[in-house]
This record gives C-alpha cells, sequence and structure tokens, in this order.
C-alpha cells in the first residue's frame, strides 16, 4: 500500500491526537535525507521520524534509536534555531495528497511568538522536507531542488513554497466520484490499472481490493458485465469509508513482509497471513525497522560491494586463464617426445624439411608420428624448439599452479567479504570492513589511521542462549580471526555454515561444560543466518571445539581449516535471543 492518501490521512488522526500540544524537545538528522523530532507532551515523549529517502519516504512515531553524527548537519541546526521549544499546533494534510503539514509556534531572537510550517512531501524520489515561514516563503530544505533538477518547480531558500503540481485525476478523498468516471471499456487493461489511471491517491493493492472485493479475481476488463462494473465503482468509492484495520501481509511460504494497509486485505486469500495491530503509527514502526535499515546499508555498501565484485570479476577470470594454462601444459610430454625422436633421427631429416614422418619408439605399435617442422632450421635446431616448447609449458604449469592456489584463496577471501558487507548491520561494521580491506591493500585509506581507528568501533554480535550461554558471531573476517584464535578457549565451541561463506560463531562455555541441545541449535541457526545462506533452508552448519581449528601459514583473515566436526542442519532466522551488542 506504501503512504498513499488513505494512509496519511489515518496518519494525521493518528498524529494529532498524540502531537498536538507537544513541546519539541530536540531535533536530530541521522542520515543525510531523515531527521527525528522528539515531542514531549503532557503525559509521554514520542520520537517522531520524518524521512525523505527515495526509497522509504515514511513519516511515522518510532521507538527506533540511530547513531547519530559528532557534528549536526546544516539543516538539522537551522531546524533547532527556527522549532526547538516550540509548540506544536496541528498537523494537517495538504490537498488530499502525500503531503502532512506541521504548524510549529516558536519564539524568534527578538522573543516574539512565530509560527513555522514544516511540509512532509512523501513521494517517492521526489520526497522532501521543507520549513517554511507563515507566508509560505521557503526557509530551508533537506533536498534542494534547482532548475538543473526540474524546470516545473524549484525548493530553494527564498522562493515561495508551491504544492507539487496536480495529477490530471480525481482525489479518492474528493466527492467527485461517479460510477460514471472510471472506463471499463478498454479491452487488454485489468480493472485495477482502469482505477489507478483515473482515481489518484489509491495504490496498486487499494486498487486491486476494491476490484477483488466487488468481482473477486478478474483479469481483463473484457470480462466485466455491466453490474459488475458499477460494483466496482462504487466499491472504489467506498474505499475510503472502509473501516480503519492497520495489518502487516505476510507470504505464507517464506514468511517475508509482502507489504501494509490501513484496512484489512482479503486478496490474497490463503496465500497470505494477515497481522492486525492497535495503530498505524506501531504497525509503520515495526514494518520499516528493518526495511529501512537494510536499505541504508545497501546504500552505504555500494561502494564496498562494487570494489568486491569487481576484484571477484577479476580474479575469477584469471583463474579460468590460470586453468587453461594448466589444461594445456597436459600436453607438455608430447613436446619432449618430439624433441626425443627427432635427436635419435637427426641423420635422416634435411634443412628446408617442414615435416618429419619418424617411428615413434614411445608407442607399443612403432606407430609413426608426424612432426611439424621449421624449414629454415637445422634439425638440431628444430629439435631444441621442442625441447624449449616443453620446458616452457612445464615452467608454466608450475607457476599457473602456484598463482591459482594464490588466486583461488584470494576468491574466497573476497567472497566471504562480500556476505559479510551484505550483512552489516551498522555503518561501523562496514568502516571495519574498509579498514581490512586497506590493510591487504584492495583500496585506499580515505582517512588518516588515527581517525580510521577512532570511527572502527564495530565488535562481534553477543547473543545470550535461551540456557544462559554467551553467543559471539563475528561481522567481519579480522573479528572472525579474533574471537577464534584468541578470544575462544580450546575447549569452546566453533560454528561455521558448511561449504558456504558466513561469520565464525563461537559459544563461550565459561565454567559449565556441558551445553544443551537447544544452545547448539540456537548458535547453529545465528551462524546459518549470518552467511550467504541466510535466505535458504535447511542450511547445513559443521561445529566442533576451537582446538580442530586452525590457521594455514599465510592465509587471509577469516581463513580456516578444521577436523572432527559435527553437522546440524537448521532454517536461518534471528532467534528471539536476548542481544548485548
Amino acid at each position: 500500500m506504501a503512504f498513499d492518501t488513505l494512509t496519511i490521512q489515518q496518519l494525521v488522526y493518528e498524529l494529532n491526537n498524540k502531537l498536538t500540544g507537544g513541546r519539541i524537545e530536540k531535533i536530530h538528522q541521522p542520515e543525510k535525507d531523515e531527521i527525528i523530532i522528539i515531542i514531549k507532551t503532557y503525559t509521554e515523549t514520542h520520537r517522531l521520524v520524518i524521512s525523505a529517502n527515495a526509497a522509504q519516504p515514511r513519516m511515522h512515531l518510532t521507538s527506533v534509536q540511530k547513531e547519530n553524527p559528532q557534528k549536526a548537519p546544516m539543516f538539522c541546526m537551522l531546524l533547532r534555531k527556527h522549532l526547538q521549544s516550540g509548540r506544536l499546533i496541528g498537523i494537517s494534510q495538504i490537498d488530499y495528497e502525500r503531503i502532512i503539514r506541521i504548524d510549529i509556534d516558536s519564539y524568534d531572537e527578538l522573543g516574539d511568538l512565530t509560527r513555522k510550517y514544516l511540509f512532509c512531501e512523501i513521494m517517492g524520489r521526489h520526497s522532501n522536507i521543507i520549513l517554511t515561514t507563515p507566508d509560505f516563503k521557503i526557509i530551508d530544505s533537506i533536498k534542494h531542488i534547482d532548475l538543473s533538477v526540474s524546470s516545473v518547480r524549484q525548493i530553494l531558500p527564498g522562493l515561495l513554497y508551491t504544492s507539487p503540481p496536480s495529477q490530471d485525476k480525481i482525489p479518492i478523498l474528493s466527492d467527485k466520484i461517479t460510477p460514471d468516471i472510471l472506463d471499463f471499456s478498454k479491452e487488454g487493461i485489468t480493472p485495477d490499472k482502469v482505477i489507478m489511471n483515473t482515481v489518484s491517491g489509491i495504490g496498486p493493492m487499494s486498487a486491486r481490493e476494491a476490484v477483488f472485493n466487488a468481482a473477486g479475481e478478474i483479469k481483463d476488463c473484457s470480462q466485466l458485465s455491466q453490474t459488475i462494473k458499477d460494483k466496482i465503482a462504487n466499491e472504489t468509492i467506498n474505499l475510503k469509508h472502509y473501516p480503519v484495520n492497520p495489518c502487516i501481509i505476510i507470504d505464507k511460504t517464506t514468511g517475508k513482509i509482502i507489504d501494509f494497509s490501513v484496512f484489512e486485505i482479503k486478496q490474497y486469500s490463503s496465500a497470505a497471513k494477515v497481522v492486525f495491530y492497535d495503530s498505524l503509527n506501531e504497525l509503520l514502526d515495526i514494518f520499516y525497522k528493518d526495511r529501512d535499515s537494510f536499505e541504508r546499508m545497501k546504500q552505504k555498501s555500494s561502494d564496498l560491494v562494487h570494489l568486491l565484485n569487481t576484484n571477484i570479476d577479476r580474479i575469477s577470470k584469471k583463474i579460468s586463464i590460470l586453468k587453461k594454462t594448466v589444461d594445456e601444459a597436459k600436453n607438455k610430454e608430447t613436446y619432449k617426445i618430439k624433441g626425443d625422436l627427432l635427436t635419435a633421427n637427426l641423420y635422416k631429416i634435411k634443412q628446408g624439411d617442414k615435416v618429419a614422418v619418424l617411428e615413434n619408439y614411445y608407442d607399443d605399435n612403432l606407430s609413426n608420428i608426424s612432426i611439424d617442422l621449421n624449414p629454415g632450421f637445422t634439425p638440431s635446431q628444430n629439435a631444441q624448439r621442442y625441447y624449449k616448447l616443453y620446458q616452457k609449458a612445464k615452467n608454466a604449469e608450475i607457476e599457473a599452479a602456484k598463482q591459482f592456489n594464490t588466486a583461488f584463496n584470494d576468491l574466497q577471501y573476497l567472497e566471504s567479504t562480500l556476505v559479510l558487507t551484505q550483512n552489516a548491520q551498522s555503518e561501523s561494521d562496514l568502516n571495519a570492513i574498509r579498514n581490512e580491506l586497506s590493510e591487504l591493500g584492495y583500496m585506499k585509506r580515505k582517512t588518516t589511521a588515527k581517525k580510521q581507528k577512532l570511527q572502527n568501533t564495530s565488535k562481534p554480535h553477543h547473543y545470550i542462549s535461551s540456557d544462559g550461554f554467551d553467543i559471539y558471531v563475528g561481522k567481519n573476517n579480522s573479528q572472525n580471526d579474533y574471537l577464534t584464535l584468541k578470544f575462544a578457549n580450546s575447549q569452546d565451541i566453533w560454528f561455521h555454515t558448511k561449504k558456504i561463506h558466513g561469520s565464525h560463531t563461537i559459544i563461550k562455555l565459561g565454567i559449565n561444560k556441558d551445553v544443551p541441545a537447544t544452545t547448539i541449535k540456537e548458535a547453529a541457526i545465528l551462524a546459518a543466518y549470518y552467511s550467504k545462506g541466510r535466505d535458504s533452508s535447511n542450511v547445513p552448519v559443521d561445529y566442533t571445539t576451537v582446538k580442530n581449528v586452525r590457521k594455514p601459514n599465510g592465509a587471509k583473515p577469516g581463513m580456516v581449516i578444521y577436523d572432527f566436526y559435527n553437522t546440524i542442519y537448521v532454517t536461518p532466522s534471528l532467534p528471539d535471543l536476548k542481544k548485548i551488542n
């Protein structure tokens, strides 16, 4: 459903009930396109998140606390200057659109009470957060839109704020929608597409729900009778009157969230599970908690992912070339045989011959063999040419074998690092990986060593099992080495997915050496979750005592070998365990 007009309507209603009259205590900007406003009412303190992120634009109350930059961005400082200690007067939806206006009264530098408007435009890649004066003069915005970006509408300090250009559609919340405006006469188009092409403010799922509630599953407008057309039109009009019942729709097969809705969704029938919530704000906080974190980390790790994929492609091509060299070198003995036969039959060959047909005494049947000659060489030089080809192939085979092992180990390391990068959950995790890659020469340092060391504060994941045992999971290959080779004792239990790149996982035994099966399974599930097999099922996880794990000489960070192990098969998930870090 995303943030369509119907969602905005309910959200504004809830936020007004919760926040009107509250005082703005603090303002933070944890991301370049997101702000957090802490509002204290008479009874509670609320955290309001407003995001203009192109992938996850939104506004709702949240319990999530993000790490703030040491130095507040300029837009955050400006909001603090104009809005901090101000009182929230009201929240409204503008022109039936995905625009929310927050009215705030605050005192200026002269001590005069002034009103400011904070516009929150939730419109995909066009999303923005804009602060204006009472006469709608733009003070500043989180995104500046100049003529180079848009010739239709500019958002810059000093300009007059105007609403985005209206679509040539009728808003779902208006009273102008009538059954006759929906043209279902076109063939080759679905009824929900007709609705979305005519009515603004509803998402694809809402349009499909109107069609489903009126006529079930309809693939094409050509299937519609006039009676069904009227039913769909009336159901579309009735969408704004559906009872508010916020819910999240979950795919029963994969367990993944499909979407959310401000009203009950029935179109998925038995294929999905519908989970209801008491409020839309509670739903949105849960829905975006992991999704926003995933998108943010995806953006922040894009440079690392690109670097790793580039190196993986380069080394993969190198390995292919080395394999080809080794395969070609398998024929090296043929060169030696030809050299020997030529040497043994020099008296039969004349300079200028192009081919020598000789008896092959290496063959049990003593069959003849044709040997190509360079007519410009003497018979002896031709023999030496084949000996040189033999020696060249032999040396190439030895060198290719050495380089192949090095390249293969490099590939294993890079693929492992790519998985850890994709599983990273914070910027400090990514900084630790960057630092590791810099030390190994895969990328240049962008900061001084001292500053990078301060940034690299990432620590391994630390969970407490349901039986009270400490479980640690590495976030990068350097941490994997630290956990396995330095932190763990010889009797601690070590876990890793079988032949699948992932994190080292350790159960720290302490005094109690008797580890219950439940803790073993929980550690295995964590090892599978923090691996490349996260989205798979029945993932094999090997486990053994740390004394059976060792690091080969010269191996890259995180690369170990092990023996005397057991294997358990688990389905990856994030267990409901107490998390320390």
